[in-house]
């Protein structure tokens, strides 16, 4: 098992780089920065590739819409350049509340965007001379589809250090998992539950694994958690608090009645009441209310709070659905420890 872990946009972002050597040490694989409406995460990943020598660096995640496909190749290549091919480029179609509330583009057609971002890129890194005419994107841009006439196309000026850079989806709905499953060499749902997961995903990564590549190779499932190795009853309530809080902000508050994306998972997780009544207490202003109502089994069931045997056990339940690496917020108070429940979670799951 892979072991990753995110890194905070809110702030003590130089301070956390500075620590990551530590991680590295305790056998972290890869880690990502977010991208929401933050500071952007582009610049960020070079400050990180030239603070690390063996971690990966991962985008987690750039939206589709705020760049075009071509800068998204190009960003890519030149991450993976300064990294040395450690970088893994994670997308996402991200939701209309950050697309169209902080970029102002209209949010449509994600999974036809989703497509063609894939195909744009791939020419890209391959130095083909990038020629696209797609429902969304046209390349080269003609005088009839409001261009000026005059572009050409072309190919990208340096030679990429590898002529396919790894990309993940972040994706949750059935047509967007089976998109991943069908085109990326890495799927990346948040919230994962193992023991809900095959009715949550199972019939559309069957559906996108069925189309797939061979080429592709064997689908990476890297998987959203925290992490919290204790046998304090005091810090596994402190820790599981601290899930049930950023549960509670995702199924009640991250997007309006029946356009969150979260609320729908924990549905289909099965937790259909608990989601309505997160949502109801959350958009109401009752946030302490709405934490109080996620289900334990819901937090024991995304998380892996516990004492290391428990570790243990999540660990083979996550593997056992497919998962291959496990993105992994360490929850305890000091740095210490929490470079210790990394070190932890890596060796359960060698």
């Amino acid at each position: 098992m892979r072991i990753g872990m995110p890194m905070a946009y809110s702030g003590g972002f130089t301070e956390t780089v500075e620590q990551l050597v530590d991680y590295e040490r305790a056998g972290l694989d890869v880690v990502h920065v977010p991208e929401a409406y933050s500071f952007d995460s582009v610049s960020q990943l070079g400050f990180l590739a030239a603070r690390t020598t063996t971690v990966e660096i991962a985008s987690g995640i750039l939206n589709i819409y705020s760049r075009t496909p071509a800068l998204l190749a190009m960003t890519a290549a030149g991450l993976d350049y300064v990294s040395g091919g450690r970088f893994v480029l994670g997308l996402g179609a991200s939701g209309p509340q950050v697309v169209e509330g902080f970029h102002g583009l209209p949010y449509h057609a994600p999974l036809a965007r989703t497509r063609e971002v894939a195909s744009i890129c791939r020419a890209v890194w391959r130095r083909e001379r990038v020629v696209h005419d797609g429902p969304l994107y046209h390349l080269p841009l003609t005088k009839e589809q409001g261009g000026s006439g005059v572009g050409k196309p072309l190919k990208l000026i340096n030679h990429p250090v590898r002529e396919r850079v790894p990309m993940v989806l972040a994706a949750l709905g059935p047509k967007n998992v089976a998109l991943a499953a069908e085109l990326f060499e890495g799927w990346e749902p948040i919230f994962y539950y193992p023991e809900g997961a095959k009715d949550a995903f199972g019939d559309a990564l069957e559906a996108g694994l069925a189309r797939r590549d061979a080429a592709l190779g064997p689908l990476q499932i890297v998987v959203d958690t925290h992490v919290a190795v204790t046998e304090n009853d005091e810090d596994r309530e402190a820790a599981m608090q601290q899930v049930r809080e950023h549960l509670a902000l995702y199924v009640g508050g991250m997007g309006a009645r029946g356009k969150n994306f979260y609320n729908d998972l924990a549905r289909r997780y099965g937790f259909e009441d608990a989601a309505d009544t997160i949502q109801d207490l959350f958009l109401d202003g009752r946030k302490a209310e709405a934490a109080a109502a996620v289900p334990d089994a819901l937090v024991d069931g995304v998380s892996m709070i516990g004492p290391k045997n428990w570790i243990k056990e999540r660990v083979d339940a996550f593997a056992a659905t497919g998962v291959t690496t496990l993105n992994a917020k360490p929850l305890a108070p000091t740095h210490e420890r929490r470079v210790a429940d990394i070190a932890t979670l890596k060796e359960v799951g060698a």
